[in-house]
């Protein structure tokens, strides 16, 4: 493991401890961390507006050419690759699937009762397409994740519980 990493990667599907593994390390570290969800979208009062490919694109690049970053998310497709070429640690997260399901839950009535805050409008919708994200991650982006990126095999920890997430914090 690279505890002296200066540019990090977290990926990981939805309730995995992304962001959560992401706030810490930027705090420890003094590192600043960055949402994939946030390169992908503008966040506006007025709604959510999706930024197009090439400023999305340019977002990403300005942030990977800093000397130290934190980026998570949940994304693995082409145009995220030079994050992970440019990672100095990969951080996979690969919790068990049914704790996955338990965060869904908890986050989703947390900020219903706002007790927590979201990036976007917690619904019903929102809510449901998360058990298919999560689905879809298991079944798939995990897999296409290993097949494509492999080759950064000396750079990626793989984690799977809390107590591996630990010992980045000790």
């Amino acid at each position: 493991m690279k505890t002296n990493a200066k540019r990090i990667h977290i990926i990981g599907s939805v309730g995995s401890g992304k962001t959560t593994l992401a706030k810490k390390l930027s705090s420890r570290l003094d590192i600043p961390y960055y949402e994939l969800d946030n390169v992908v979208w503008k966040r506006c009062k007025s709604g959510d507006i999706k930024r197009t490919s090439q400023e999305r694109d340019l977002y990403l690049h300005r942030i990977i050419q800093s000397d130290n970053w934190i980026i998570e998310g949940v994304h693995n497709e082409d145009w995220v690759s030079n994050c992970f070429h440019h990672a100095e640690l990969i951080i996979f997260l690969d919790t068990d699937y049914s704790i996955r399901i338990y965060r869904i839950i908890k986050r989703f009535l947390k900020q219903k009762l706002r007790l927590e805050k979201s990036n976007y409008k917690p619904s019903v919708k929102i809510f449901f397409k998360m058990f298919k994200w999560n689905r879809y991650f298991e079944r798939v982006v995990k897999v296409n994740f290993f097949s494509k990126y492999g080759k950064y095999e000396n750079k990626i920890e793989v984690i799977r519980n809390t107590s591996g997430m630990k010992k980045y914090f000790q």
